[in-house]
């Protein structure tokens, strides 16, 4: 487990006998990350650009996974993991150093393990993957490299999905059947169509979080923030992120709107950044926290997660988010409404032992111990 996780379950008081062992599952495909920093510009053709920082982590579903641990929930994956060294290496960091489960994972033999190399610089981000189609589980149809069709995903008090236009996945429906609670993400709509019809698990979400130029093109709205209240005629919550303006929910069964700005940080690498917001909104969310509570602790910890380089290697944990506490209250200057925003915190937090900043992050895949 992670040793700077001062072991905060942000469920502890809800926990109830009958409740499901697992907090949050989801699926997807596992990547190893190769982080370059330091870039000041794009590489150019023809040259040879040093970085002055690297990393070396799980990527892909692997940054929201570990996002979500960090933060303390039970988490479950299901995932193909290569047979190589970087399989190896990518399922020990989650299961013996994130603590997440993988019992529904499984290793394809004779199969390598998908790579992404990205590359950080101006605030943001330039990446080259590459991977093949991992061999049909016994348990469903081919699928992209390292994604597991569960037909019965376990019980669970949520679960993460990302949707695509004309793609139905069965588990997020059996999940749901369940008593799971479905948080979407979406990506690029490369049909061009935009259509929110298109999306058939959208019926079984509980809460859909876009980003702002998502969200307008689905609604054909031309505020985010219109096409938040439009969202949310077609799920009972609907979340948009906007950027450096933050973040803006409507509750629709309620009608309740709830605006938090963003955090003004210095941004390394931004990767994974969506993963973390849905993670901290999840967290929130199931641990029953007012609407505008969640969106700040989501705004937080993404805030957190982009001034350290890589996804799953920058997920804050409880140890980073009180350092970051603490050291704001004692900072001369402070705006008062904004210190007031993040007072919900001081109920959770343990007492922080530790500097600001925090620093996880390790250069290599790993290093031999004597």
């Amino acid at each position: 487990m992670d040793t700077d996780n001062p072991g905060i379950d942000p469920l502890g008081g809800l926990r109830a006998p009958q409740d499901p062992a697992c907090d949050v599952f989801l699926t997807g495909t596992v990547f190893l990350d190769i982080i370059f920093t330091g870039l000041d510009s794009a590489p150019v053709r023809g040259t040879e650009s040093w970085a002055r920082g690297m990393g070396s982590s799980p990527g892909g579903v692997a940054n929201m996974a570990t996002a979500l641990a960090r933060l303390g929930l039970r988490t479950s994956l299901a995932a193909a993991f290569g047979d190589d060294h970087y399989g190896e290496y990518c399922w020990d960091a989650l299961e013996q150093g994130e603590g997440i489960d993988l019992s529904m994972s499984h290793t394809v033999p004779g199969w390598h393990s998908p790579v992404t190399v990205s590359m950080a610089y101006e605030g943001e981000r330039t990446m080259v993957s590459h991977g093949h189609e991992a061999p049909a589980p016994a348990s469903g149809p081919a699928a992209a490299p390292g994604v597991v069709f569960p037909r019965c995903p376990p019980r669970a008090r949520a679960a993460v999905a990302s949707l695509a236009p004309g793609r139905r996945e069965p588990w997020v429906a059996a999940a749901a059947r369940h008593g799971a609670l479905i948080f979407a993400d979406v990506g690029w709509d490369e049909t061009g169509r935009w259509d929110l019809d298109a999306l058939p698990d959208l019926e079984h979400c509980a809460a859909f979080l876009p980003n702002a130029e998502e969200a307008m093109r689905y609604t054909r709205r031309d505020c985010p923030r219109a096409a938040a209240h439009a969202l949310a005629e077609r799920v009972p919550l609907a979340v948009v992120t906007l950027g450096a303006d933050g973040a803006y929910a409507v509750d629709g069964r309620t009608g309740t709107a709830a605006e938090v700005p963003a955090i003004d940080v210095e941004a390394l690498d931004p990767t994974g950044a969506g993963d973390v917001f849905v993670a901290g909104f999840v967290t929130g969310t199931l641990a029953g926290w007012p609407l505008a509570d969640r969106l700040a602790f989501a705004g937080l910890t993404a805030a957190l997660s982009v001034q350290e380089f890589g996804g799953s290697l920058s997920a804050p944990g409880w140890a980073e988010i009180a350092a970051w506490w603490q050291r704001v209250r004692t900072c001369a200057g402070q705006d008062p409404a904004a210190l007031e925003r993040y007072a919900f915190l001081e109920r959770l937090l343990p007492s922080a032992d530790r500097a600001w900043p925090l620093r996880r992050a390790v250069p290599t895949i790993g290093f031999r111990t004597p």
